[in-house]
């Protein structure tokens, strides 16, 4: 008998099935994929096959072959084919091959699709929040204020509330908390859409920014399924894209399909529910998306919080069920399919392996590098969602004829675009679409040619600049040359933009020294960075009110490119850190969550497991 296999009467099947959790263990703590899938066992039958061929979904997909009488590494020698079963030269799996990590694609298109909501709230009033505020009996000069407030204040609730949601999350898991913001935000945005007055707007901003605290939680998910370093600009990159896509979309439909009564009569003209809610139909439809994105978060997402891992999921369940039906309707079920004793033989206790730690520190959280990031972060948040808000209202603002009376070159002048909803729309359904093509072209490949922290500095220094020179492009003479002038200048704040808010991301995440907290401090950083969002729109809506009165439009942009300046400082005393590790409690917990749904899983099924019997038998 060749001394490379080992036979179930020799090691035993529960022995070498114990063997498997340990292994799979040291891998994951070697490449750092702890959140991984690793409960498939891939088997093929046609080729010949020697033990128990166990593959990662992490890995290429070579030749199996046996373990080898190392018992000490049985990953290390899974590959060590015997001359009685091979067809071929042997194939041996490469170091590089066998750690080489690859993204969690099918939890990431969830978590798309759940943060694709806020983006879609969020934007899709940019474009009708002007003639909105108008319509509530506002004057013309004081609509910047007021914009600027009804922003602020969902910025402000949705700040006060991120850390309890964040702490929520903790303790009670990740899902939960993301089914509740969506919910949330359904509900708020349709009351926001059928809102008469000033006040019942500003009370349904607010009452949406507190019930929603999934920004914060998807991150944190983001970085629970995805600890690799290399995978983190690609992981991280995926959601400021989903923005870009939301930014698109968002104020398409926003600009589209407000007003309907007074844009299309043909069609909406005879509904009376569009006269009295002139601005009902865009939350309508989003509200449809994010009904889609709560089933699909209930029925798919997994839980990520190591602690609640394991547990029985009501939504996983059905969610399984409905895709049996479906795959089972196309493909009819096979005798094999049934479990075999084997499949029960090796019950995994359900308690845990050990006591979870507590939870570190505040002050072990929070280390110098992660206060520095997370001021960096607030800032840019702050003039960066500041600009986008208030850009709107300078497209809308009536176009002034230039005269030596009224404009004093560089710095008194007034005068904007004098767009409506519909025209604004499309500008910032471009403004998206490159933001969404830069996220994905050209973000991941400067991030590998010149590193993070670099790029991030980069951008934080170009965005005062182009702070400075939006203003200028109401100066051009025709309507064709301004509308040009403004599209570049969005389009390259979309190019820093977008590259600038992944990676200081990444540097925050990084910054934090463990897992255990991430979600806290995810709600620390979306508090700040949601109190930032209130300040800075507020604030540069009042800048623009007072600028607009004393002859100088350019006043609040001035003032972004101050605030700017200030926030690029932290940039240059950032450092790239190794990001959060795992605590040898937390391992094993996770673990055992893993070794449970390992045991669930049928390790061999039919004739699949007589034929692997038999060639053992035969080695």
């Amino acid at each position: 008998m060749p001394r490379h296999c080992v036979l179930p009467q020799q090691a035993g099947e529960g022995s070498l099935y114990e063997a498997i959790p340990s292994a799979r263990a040291r891998y994951d703590s070697h490449i750092g994929l702890a959140a991984f899938h690793r409960d498939i066992f891939l088997f093929k039958a046609p080729r010949p096959v020697c033990g128990w061929g166990i593959l990662f979904n992490l890995v290429s997909r070579p030749r199996f072959g046996c373990f080898s009488h190392n018992a000490h590494d049985p990953i290390a020698g899974f590959l060590d084919v015997p001359r009685c079963c091979q067809p071929a030269a042997p194939v041996a799996m490469t170091d590089s091959a066998r750690s080489q990590p690859k993204l969690p694609v099918q939890q990431l298109v969830i978590l798309v699709v759940a943060r694709l909501a806020e983006p879609l709230a969020y934007t899709s009033i940019y474009p009708y929040l002007p003639e909105m505020i108008s319509d509530f009996g506002i004057p013309q000069v004081d609509i910047a204020r007021w914009a600027g407030l009804t922003t602020a204040v969902f910025a402000v609730s949705q700040g006060l509330a991120a850390v309890p949601w964040g702490r929520a999350s903790d303790r009670y898991g990740r899902k939960p908390v993301v089914l509740f913001g969506l919910a949330s935000t359904m509900i708020c945005f349709i009351v926001w859409g059928m809102s008469t007055s000033l006040t019942m707007a500003i009370i349904a901003r607010a009452v949406q920014g507190a019930g929603s605290g999934n920004v914060a939680i998807i991150r944190t998910i983001v970085a629970e399924i995805v600890p690799v370093k290399e995978l983190q600009p690609r992981a991280f990159s995926i959601m400021p894209l989903v923005w870009s896509i939301g930014s698109v979309v968002g104020p398409a439909f926003g600009g589209f399909f407000a007003q309907p009564a007074t844009k299309y009569p043909d069609w909406f003209g005879n509904i009376d529910f569009f006269h009295r809610f002139p601005y009902a139909l865009p939350n309508l439809i989003a509200s449809a998306f994010f009904l889609f994105s709560a089933t699909t978060t209930f029925l798919f997402l997994q839980e990520s919080l190591s602690s609640k891992r394991g547990q029985h999921d009501v939504g996983l369940t059905l969610g399984h069920r409905l895709t049996h039906l479906f795959t089972r309707k196309s493909k009819p079920p096979r005798p094999s399919d049934a479990e075999t004793p084997s499949d029960q033989e090796h019950p995994i206790p359900s308690q845990k392996l050990s006591a979870p730690e507590p939870p570190p520190g505040m002050k072990e959280a929070f280390t110098r590098q992660t206060v520095i990031s997370l001021v960096a972060y607030t800032f840019t948040s702050m003039h960066s969602v500041a600009f986008d808000q208030n850009v709107t209202v300078f497209l809308n603002y009536p176009v002034m004829e230039h005269t030596p009376e009224n404009t004093q070159l560089p710095f008194f002048f007034n005068g904007g675009f004098g767009l409506k909803s519909d025209k604004i729309g499309i500008i910032f359904a471009i403004y998206g679409t490159t933001c969404g093509l830069i996220q994905f072209f050209l973000y991941p490949p400067l991030c590998r040619r010149f590193g993070i922290l670099k790029c991030w500095q980069f951008c934080s220094i170009a965005m005062p600049f182009i702070y400075i020179i939006t203003p200028y492009a109401s100066l051009f003479p025709t309507q064709q040359s301004r509308l040009t002038a403004v599209v570049l200048v969005l389009m390259l704040k979309g190019l820093v933009g977008i590259i600038a808010f992944p990676c200081i991301t990444i540097l925050f995440t990084n910054s934090c020294s463990s897992t255990r907290i991430l979600g806290t401090v995810n709600g620390f950083a979306t508090a700040f960075s949601g109190f930032a969002r209130a300040i800075g729109p507020a604030t540069t809506g009042f800048t623009f009110t007072w600028g607009v009165r004393h002859g100088c439009i350019a006043a609040a942009y001035y003032f972004l490119a101050i605030i700017a300046f200030i926030g690029a400082i932290p940039g240059f005393m950032v450092e790239e850190g190794d990001g959060p590790t795992r605590s040898e409690a937390e391992s094993v917990e996770e673990a055992a969550a893993d070794h449970q749904a390992t045991a669930r899983t049928r390790l061999v099924k039919g004739p699949f497991r007589a034929t692997l019997d038999n060639l053992l038998n035969q080695c």
